[in-house]
Parts: structure tokens; C-alpha cells; sequence
């Protein structure tokens, strides 16, 4: 069960002088005061937060929202949607904001009218632990809002209680920020460059202008088709398609029926093309917001008992370079094909896909399998192209 450390407020840098000046302040308190606010929520989500009335009668709008878990769908959407990946800061308080007078808790996004809001007691606080550490979400059994639990501050929060600033990337943002610390406050505040909170890999090895290594998360690689190596059986049972499973199941139902109908063979991967996104707005009636992500499925074996077989991510990968352009794909993540459940090597299955797709035309990351032990030297354009 994690243990809650800290609250964190998701912002525009454009803020961060006014908030180490006056505090966290609420979105009333900032109208109130006249000052200038750089949003990064659309309207229809400032709507809602408007309407969402508390116990004591006051919209959330009269509240400073901080969040148990930053990365969240939130910070997904604003990081992957608007282009701002390096616009965007993550402030993390002090616990001690939990002794604050009058503050409440919801136990989901408050603006949601599935989420309880309620007046602050430590009891609370277990029942929303479990589930701020998940690495992903699905809306359905209400993950997707309860991964949002917010604390609610009346007014604002003192800039005594900030202990940290995070940035998504060690380049421009991290120097600015603080450069911004340096002329604003008298005490330390640390600055950390955080990729994996904001859904960035954590390591990204280029081979060429097109072709990269990732040790990350292909789920939220942003790359419009994402490959799930599969059987011919119809059966989802671990590893990445059993992810695929749980947060698209639209996907699973079309993988069975191209099972049944003997139309998913060995060396004949099937796209499916979709409007389905991680991206989709969090509300009660949740849409897409035009982004697609399709969905290669790769069949590395026949039957989900059996091992992968190289010839078989041969023949799928020439399928594949043959069809990458007519299909639409724009650009492709796919994992280590083989290297889980199928118990290939990477040294093995790294030269074949590496070789393979180094003539390819759109972007493409392979994604390192976090079952093996990879030799520094097998990460190497050298070994892996030549």
C-alpha cells in the first residue's frame, strides 16, 4: 500500500512566479485578486468544477485542488494533447497541508458525481491509498477516477509548505525554473527533472534518424499503432495483451473473432483501426478527443502454450515492411517480440527486428523487454545493425 508522502498541484510555468509569491491560490481567490493565470484546463472541465457544489454549499472553484498522485489522466492529457510537455510543472507540498483548517478530501476527480467529498479525517486516506500507485487506468471499474483523489483547500495554499518542482526533461524548463527560484524565494526548494511522471520513457537509445531503443511503457508511447504480440487461439491470458485486454477490450473482441474465423495466421499480423485513446477526456460521459490509436496484432506463436519462434517474427516483419505504407501506419511501437512469455533471447530477437526495420520510413520504437538482462553491448547500433 503506498504511502502518501506529499500533495502536488499541476501547473503552467507561466504561474510559478505568482504562486511562490502569493501561495496555491483557489480559482475564485485568483479572480478575486486580479491575477493574470495562465489556464491549462479547457472550458467544459471549468464548467463542471463550477457546478460541483460541497457540503458547505461552495463550488469546487472556491477550492485549491492538489492531487495525492500527479501522474494521473490529467497530466496525461495536458502533456500529450496541448504540446506542453516542457510548459508544464508539477509542484509537490508538504504533508503537513493535510493540517490545514477546513480542507476536504474526494476520494475520486471531484469534479465527478461518482466521488464522495468529504471533510478531512486520516481514516480517509486508507481507502484511497491502493490506488496511487497504479502504473495505468480504465474508466469502466472507475480506476480512471479514483487515481484523481484530490485534497481540497479553502482559498489557498502558503508557499511555505512547497518542498519540490518537477519538470519532465533535464533541458530548457529545469534551468528556468530555477532561475525563477532564485530570484523569488529565500529558502530551498528542489528542482527534478521526472520523465516517467509525466509518461516519458526512461531511457531512449536512437539507432538511426527513424529507429529507437525504449525502456518505458509502450502504452503511453504516444505512437499512433501499438503491436501486441499474440497467439492464433484467441487467448489474452498475460503479459501485454493481457494489458490490452483490460484497458481496450473493444480490441480483445476483434482479436477473438479474427481468431475464430482463421483470418489471424502466422506471418499475417491484423490491424485494427480505431478511435480508441488513452487520451479520452475524464468526465461521466468520456469521448475521445480525435486521437486514434490502432492496434497491430503480431502473432509470435500459434498456441498461447507454445514457445515464439524467430521464423514467425521473420515472415511477420517482412508482412509488415510490405504493408506499413498502404495500411496508414504512421508511426509504430512494438515490444521485444518473443522476449516475454515466448522466451526468446533479445540477442536473438533485437538483430532480427533491428535489421529488419532499419530501412523503415516512419518512426519506430522498440520497447526493451523488462524480463532479461540486456548486455550494455546488445544495445548498440553496432551490434544491432551491422
Amino acid at each position: 500500500m503506498s504511502k502518501i508522502t506529499g500533495l502536488y498541484y499541476i501547473t503552467h510555468i507561466d504561474n510559478l512566479a505568482s504562486i511562490l509569491q502569493y501561495g496555491i491560490l483557489s480559482h475564485q481567490e485568483i479572480e478575486t485578486r486580479g491575477i493574470a493565470f495562465h489556464k491549462i484546463y479547457d472550458e467544459q472541465i471549468v464548467s463542471r468544477r463550477q457546478q460541483r457544489l460541497t457540503l458547505q454549499n461552495q463550488n469546487l472553484w472556491h477550492y485549491a485542488n492538489l492531487y495525492f498522485q500527479p501522474r494521473n489522466p490529467m497530466l496525461y492529457r495536458i502533456v500529450s494533447e496541448a504540446g506542453q510537455l516542457d510548459e508544464i510543472v508539477v509542484i509537490r507540498l508538504k504533508k503537513q497541508v493535510l493540517e490545514l483548517p477546513d480542507i476536504l478530501i474526494a476520494d475520486g476527480n471531484a469534479a465527478h458525481s461518482k466521488s464522495g467529498i468529504y471533510p478531512y479525517q486520516s481514516k480517509l486516506l486508507k481507502n484511497i491509498q491502493s490506488h496511487l500507485e497504479l502504473e495505468y487506468w480504465k474508466e469502466i471499474d472507475g480506476t480512471k477516477r479514483k487515481i484523481m483523489a484530490e485534497c481540497l483547500i479553502p482559498k489557498h495554499v502558503p508557499v511555505e509548505l512547497i518542498e519540490c518542482i518537477y519538470v519532465a526533461r533535464p533541458n530548457g524548463i529545469l534551468a528556468t525554473v530555477k532561475n525563477i527560484l532564485q530570484k523569488q524565494v529565500r529558502y530551498s526548494i528542489e528542482v527534478v527533472a521526472e520523465p516517467k511522471m509525466f509518461f516519458l520513457p526512461e531511457q531512449r537509445i536512437r539507432l538511426n534518424q527513424q529507429l529507437s531503443l525504449v525502456r518505458g511503457d509502450l502504452f503511453f508511447s504516444r505512437m499512433q499503432t501499438l503491436t501486441i504480440s499474440v497467439n492464433t487461439v484467441g487467448v489474452m491470458g498475460k503479459g501485454l495483451a493481457s494489458r490490452a485486454k483490460y484497458q481496450f477490450p473493444e480490441v480483445y473482441v476483434r482479436y477473438q473473432d479474427l481468431c475464430k474465423s482463421k483470418r489471424l495466421k502466422v506471418g499475417l499480423p491484423a490491424l485494427i483501426k480505431t478511435e480508441m485513446s488513452l487520451l479520452a477526456e475524464f468526465s461521466e460521459n468520456s469521448v475521445g478527443n480525435g486521437t486514434e490509436n490502432w492496434f497491430l496484432l503480431f502473432p509470435t506463436k500459434q498456441h498461447w502454450r507454445e514457445n515464439s519462434k524467430l521464423e514467425y517474427l521473420q515472415t511477420g516483419l517482412e508482412w509488415l515492411m510490405k504493408n506499413y505504407q498502404t495500411a496508414g501506419i504512421e508511426s509504430l511501437a512494438l515490444p521485444a517480440l518473443g522476449c516475454g512469455l515466448g522466451n526468446l533471447s533479445w540477442g536473438e530477437v533485437g538483430k532480427l527486428m533491428c535489421r529488419r526495420l532499419r530501412e523503415i520510413e516512419i518512426p519506430v520504437c522498440i520497447y526493451l523487454p523488462a524480463e532479461q538482462k540486456i548486455r550494455p553491448e546488445q544495445l548498440t547500433a553496432e551490434y544491432l545493425l551491422s
